[in-house]
């Protein structure tokens, strides 16, 4: 006697072709989930290395402007003997280096007790140049 309510031999057939069909749908939902956490990974990393790069060159730059203050703040003024002027530093238009200059040699005018002439014609002659005296 044979089974009247079963499935047919033919329905095997179809039943492994939807089977492998949904296993490769599976597949492809894993790997484009994978895909994707790779791709923000990379652009996470990516955005995180072009900050730092952007922090050490902001460190750098603070310390070499600060380095070029410094230089032009005590770089000695050279004396030319033919014409007996005094050469000074070239001036930048950068308005923080100009007050930062203006502070330090306001604070040397104040720090300099003694009546040397020298000094005073110095201090003359630098805020000539920086447009001070009226």
């Amino acid at each position: 006697m044979g089974s009247s309510a079963g499935a047919g031999s033919g329905e095997f057939h179809v039943y492994r072709h939807i089977r492998r069909k949904e296993y490769s749908r599976q597949k492809w939902i894993e790997e484009h989930a994978k895909k994707e956490d790779e791709e923000e990974s990379y652009h996470t990393k990516i955005a995180e290395n072009e900050k730092e790069a952007e922090e050490r060159t902001a460190k750098k730059r603070a310390k070499r402007l600060k380095k070029k203050g410094l230089r032009k703040v005590k770089k000695p003024k050279q004396s030319d003997g033919a014409t007996g002027k005094d050469t000074l530093p070239e001036e930048n238009s950068d308005s923080e280096e100009n007050e930062n200059l203006v502070e330090s040699k306001s604070s040397r005018i104040a720090d300099s007790q003694d009546d040397d002439p020298d000094s005073i014609v110095g201090i003359v002659h630098d805020k000539e140049v920086e447009g001070h005296i009226t």
